[in-house]
């Protein structure tokens, strides 16, 4: 097998890292974005069920329909989106991205020079095989999403304070 060019090697864990930074953070916005829709339609809905049973029995039975039906469509449109499921994905998402991201950061600064070409390839490829599994697993994320976690990262948001001083 030929020799092994660990700057090749760098560069590609450099640029996975890259991609897992983008993809974590743009995962995580989409994580905060759902979360707001399901307190946006749950808030009101459990606020207007109380308030539509209330009013029902003082006699005020338009008032309470009027509730009773926009707590109807705030239901369905949690149960439709499912905003708080979709959170829950994203966070999971972008959780594996940024320990992906972590795992080839430290394979690239610490594990390299001190490994074989073949465990090196091996690695490598294990990290490669994960992110694209990852890339096929993970719920997609608007191009909002992307450009305001791109934003915050060109503006250092992602870096560590560690790394700032270099």
């Amino acid at each position: 097998m030929p020799e092994l060019n660990r700057d090749k090697v760098r560069a590609e864990l450099e640029r996975m890292e890259e991609d897992c930074t983008h993809s974590g953070k743009s995962h995580f916005n989409a994580a905060d974005r759902w979360a707001r829709w399901n307190y946006i339609f749950g808030i009101p809905s459990v606020i207007l069920s109380t308030a539509a049973g209330a009013t029902f029995f003082k006699d005020y039975p338009v008032a309470a329909g009027s509730m009773a039906l926009t707590v109807a469509v705030l239901t369905s449109l949690m149960t439709f989106l499912k905003p708080g499921e979709k959170s829950s994905d994203h966070k999971s998402s972008g959780d594996q991205y940024l320990a992906l991201r972590n795992n080839s950061r430290v394979f690239r600064e610490i594990t390299l020079d001190s490994v074989d070409d073949e465990t090196a390839r091996t690695a490598l490829e294990g990290l490669t095989t994960r992110r694209d599994e990852l890339n096929q697993a993970s719920p997609p994320f608007s191009n909002g999403d992307y450009r305001k976690a791109k934003k915050g990262i060109d503006e250092g948001e992602a870096k560590h304070a560690v790394d700032k001083k270099r």
